[in-house]
């Protein structure tokens, strides 16, 4: 890793905001940043709408891409929206600036860019993994150029891939990808998506062996199993939650004690409604307003 990188580790960062909070120097709102990986320029919870909520309806040619910032707006009142690369037609610069402008008209923040088949942030060998670099600058570029602040990554890993081996190979990508994402101020996340990813103490050694503050989480709060505890996940992942993949529970009650241990452990940012269409998304919607009082 490049030395430039140790600047922004997540200890040198929470070391300094204690110091400052200290001798008085820091605002509140920092104080509670260092506790969470929250967007820095959030202080508090807003909802966005995750396009693959979506994919049907787009599948079927009833809108496009660029008339995402309309739908978020016009159809769901949400004033976040967060965008699946494969779903980009020919992302040209006229293309981004036609999108810009969609969004700017809306009144929409463009919030991240979840990145699908363009390779594995677990590969195998040297060669895939500097691959798999290479596919997702691009999309740091335009997550940039857009304003965003994020792509989202997968990284599940071979099957029965040995864990002690899938970390080294993980933090060797991750590594090298934050070397450009780093000097674009795009954040790289990993959402629990199968393989290692779903594993959450997997994903904390990770995390912690990485050590950047623009690597972190993008929990996905799917829904409960015998083979996987959602809530655990989510209560170990808060500490590098870069945003929340929001799912509708099975029961309100559940829905409402993810939505306030998010709150309580000191998230705040964006909540992006994943949950598979329009009922599903305004039942979401109605859900996080009512717990987070917004």
């Amino acid at each position: 890793m490049k030395n430039s990188q140790k600047h922004y580790s997540r200890r040198s960062f929470i070391e300094k905001t204690v110091l400052a909070g200290a001798t008085g120097l820091l605002a509140p709102s920092l104080v509670m940043y260092s506790k969470s990986m929250a967007t820095p320029q959030m202080t508090q919870d807003d909802i966005s709408l995750a396009q693959w909520a979506l994919v049907d309806e787009i599948r079927e040619g009833k809108w496009k891409n660029l008339d995402f910032p309309r739908i978020a707006r016009e159809d769901f009142g949400l004033n976040g929206i967060e965008f699946v690369n494969t779903l980009f037609e020919v992302p040209t610069v006229s293309y981004l600036n036609q999108l810009k402008k969609n969004a700017d008209y809306h009144g929409v923040k463009m919030v991240l860019i979840m990145i699908d088949a363009e390779g594995d942030g677990c590969e195998p060998t040297p060669e895939l993994r500097k691959q798999f670099v290479i596919n997702h600058r691009k999309w740091i570029d335009i997550a940039q150029y857009l304003g965003c602040k994020a792509i989202r990554t997968n990284c599940r890993g071979p099957q029965d891939v040995d864990k002690e081996e899938a970390l080294k190979w993980a933090a060797e990508s991750y590594n090298m990808l934050l070397e450009h994402a780093i000097p674009a101020g795009i954040s790289v996340c990993i959402e629990n998506h199968g393989g290692v990813s779903n594993d959450a103490d997997w994903m904390v050694a990770l995390l912690k062996k990485v050590n950047n503050l623009y690597f972190g989480s993008y929990p996905d709060w799917r829904g409960p199993s015998d083979s996987f505890d959602n809530v655990e996940y989510l209560e170990k992942m808060f500490p590098w939650a870069v945003g929340m993949s929001y799912r509708n529970q099975p029961t309100e009650e559940l829905t409402a004690k993810m939505i306030k241990l998010s709150h309580v452990s000191g998230y705040r940012g964006w909540y992006g409604i994943g949950s598979s269409g329009r009922d599903a998304i305004m039942q979401g919607k109605e859900l996080l307003k009512k717990y987070l009082e917004i």
